[in-house]
């Protein structure tokens, strides 16, 4: 009996045929940051647009910019190796099937194990098609001695443009569509001639948005401790540098944890792999709650239930006795009793 003790306590998660080693997670938190960066470059005519464009305040010089979109924080379960157990399976008791997550935690016991929610994969936005404006230019335009006269009659062309949109749109064309299908086609490509065309003037923005992710361990409480930081200029960049603006995390215990009104066996508690037991270890998790602010605003507080934050209880034995099959699943994420019944023998 010596020998089989020491050969479990390696603290190797796992099922054998004499028992199981198994560990309760504790909750993390995977933080979701999505960050959009946005590239200006200025357009060929853009310092004659307010001359012939009427358009004022229109950037000269290229940027980009950065800006946080959402956060979006989920918790989810990871192996506690501070909380490694075991259990032998003897002939009294019914805990043969035993299911684990890969990384060992108990997922359930004669049940059909609740699975962690895979993280959703994260699919950019396709970038519209870009088109050259220089396909619209007229031979005039595209012969013109100097840039501002290009953006002249470019200018005009412009103008030209956004008549024959008035003319259509009011029946008053010389050459009126057929249908409304037609006319919707014509407008469309009026459409696409008058903003390349006029990109010339105000430039060109873009849009791209990445995705960043952040596993955060609330081991304790804490007040303001540094997320990331967020350069407008240079993106997200080392918590050291001054130039991005803090986004700060905070945990508060809610001291609040939930009476378990399960069948608990305290004589056995603070068990560990070295000591076999004959029960099952769960967590009673705590409620904590996480704020997450930028600089000193915050962006929002949310309440979750933390493992680390509660307290570890062995399940009697007696309810995994053969006079009856009980089924236990566990919540994958706190390590708590999600659903236990017991199934009388037929």
């Amino acid at each position: 009996m010596t020998s089989a003790q020491t050969q479990i306590s390696k603290y190797q998660p796992g099922v054998t045929p004499e028992g199981a080693i198994y560990f309760l997670p504790k909750t993390a938190l995977r933080i979701v940051v999505q960050v959009e960066k946005t590239t200006y470059t200025p357009g060929d005519f853009c310092k004659y647009s307010e001359r012939y464009l009427r358009m004022k305040n229109v950037e000269q010089e290229p940027y980009v910019s950065y800006k946080v979109t959402s956060i979006t924080p989920t918790p989810f379960g990871v192996a506690d190796k501070s909380k490694c157990y075991a259990v032998k399976y003897n002939q009294k008791n019914a805990t043969a099937n035993i299911t684990l997550a890969d990384d060992g935690t108990l997922l359930a016991i004669n049940a059909d194990a609740r699975q962690p929610e895979t993280p959703t994969k994260f699919i950019p936005a396709p970038k519209p098609k870009d088109v050259n404006p220089r396909l619209f230019m007229s031979e005039e335009i595209l012969a013109a001695g100097s840039t501002a006269k290009m953006a002249e009659l470019t200018a005009l062309e412009i103008y030209d443009i956004r008549d024959s949109k008035n003319q259509l749109t009011r029946g008053q064309a010389d050459f009126m569509p057929k249908d409304g299908e037609q006319l919707k086609i014509m407008l469309n490509q009026l459409d696409v001639q008058d903003r390349a065309l006029t990109r010339l003037f105000t430039g060109t923005v873009t849009k791209d948005t990445a995705e960043h992710v952040f596993i955060y361990y609330p081991d304790k409480e804490v007040n303001r401790q540094i997320l990331f930081r967020l350069s407008s200029h240079l993106g997200l960049v080392d918590h050291d540098d001054l130039s991005g603006i803090p986004y700060y995390i905070s945990i508060e215990d809610m001291h609040s944890v939930p009476v378990s009104n399960m069948s608990i066996d305290n004589s056995k508690k603070k068990g560990n792999a070295k000591d076999i037991q004959d029960g099952i270890y769960v967590n009673v998790p705590g409620k904590i709650k996480a704020t997450i602010m930028k600089g000193n605003d915050s962006i929002g507080s949310f309440e979750i239930l933390a493992a680390q934050f509660g307290t570890t209880e062995l399940l009697s034995g007696d309810l995994f006795n053969k006079r009856f099959t009980t089924h236990l699943t566990l919540n994958p994420t706190t390590g708590s009793v999600a659903k236990i019944e017991a199934e009388q023998p037929k």
